[in-house]
């Protein structure tokens, strides 16, 4: 079924009223974006901010009339007459239209990541087949294309790997194809395991990999540590995750180069930490563990 959307660009207004009248004119779903460049990146655990510039669009049924409910709204919301804009929108599979995108990509010399169904340009090639679901991580973002680069380069064989913050469970799955003997996969978002629980089965991997929620955290130790997460759970998760990994390495990405050197800080004390790679702003960090 197709929809009627009204987009408004509200500026530094406060979205709320906009919400509300929106959702009482029978708006299916109200969202809201980014109208300029000013990405929220990590916001503070309980805080949610918003952008200086916001852009509001909301859903409605076909059956509604566009342009009586673009009229209530500038007169209700005193906007400019130009201000609400209407565009007809064809329905989709919603959750999985960014897929259409997602083709066969290298990583490294060996290892290609491949949606369901699509076969790797090199055959080859070592094949992760992978299904994101609802879950972060395809290899598409720069941190986790440089966290896979640097697997496909390592000696993995007869390692145990813990994948903290799994998403799609790319990384410890990618791990096992590239050589490691077992993998524990962690997150904190239920999408997460179910989507690294498919995954797993799609590439007949599931009975090397463990998969746990951060609240029930797994027996250690880890020859390899991967936590491919932000800046703040990083700097927090320190003390656990050396304590996983009491002989080998953690790669820690997901960082902006400004925030590589508080979360170096935070692991000085257990690692010997020095850059892996770095690629559009973005950094990774290797942290050999001292001899105690």
């Amino acid at each position: 079924m197709p929809f009627h959307q009204l987009v408004i660009d509200l500026g530094p207004a406060e979205p709320g009223p906009a919400e509300t009248a929106c959702l009482a004119l029978g708006a299916l779903s109200v969202s809201l974006a980014d109208a300029a460049d000013h990405p929220v990146l990590e916001p503070a655990p309980g805080e949610t901010p918003l952008w200086p510039e916001i852009r509001l669009r909301a859903l409605f049924s076909v059956e509604v009339n566009p342009g009586v409910v673009a009229a209530t709204l500038i007169a209700v919301l005193a906007l400019p007459a130009d201000a609400v804009r209407h565009e007809f929108v064809e329905d989709r599979v919603w959750e999985r239209e960014w897929l259409k995108d997602f083709r066969p990509m290298r990583f490294g010399k060996r290892l290609w990541v491949c949606p369901g169904g699509q076969p790797p340009g090199d055959r080859d090639g070592i094949v992760l087949e992978l299904d994101p679901g609802l879950a972060f991580g395809t290899g598409t973002h720069a941190t986790t294309a440089m966290c896979l680069e640097w697997l496909d380069a390592l000696p993995l064989s007869g390692l145990r790997v813990l994948d903290y913050g799994c998403g799609s469970g790319i990384l410890a799955l990618a791990a096992l194809r590239l050589g490691a003997a077992s993998a524990c996969a962690v997150d904190i978002d239920p999408q997460a395991l179910v989507a690294t629980r498919d995954n797993a089965r799609r590439n007949g991997l599931i009975a090397q990999l463990e998969i746990h929620h951060a609240g029930n955290l797994p027996p250690g130790p880890f020859d390899l540590v991967l936590a491919n997460i932000l800046a703040g759970p990083l700097q927090q998760l320190a003390p656990d995750l050396a304590r996983f990994c009491p002989t080998g390495t953690v790669l820690l990405a997901g960082l902006l180069d400004a925030q590589a050197a508080e979360v170096a800080d935070a692991y000085s004390p257990w690692f010997d930490i020095e850059t892996a790679a770095r690629r559009d702003g973005w950094i990774a960090l290797i942290g050999h563990r001292r001899a105690e």
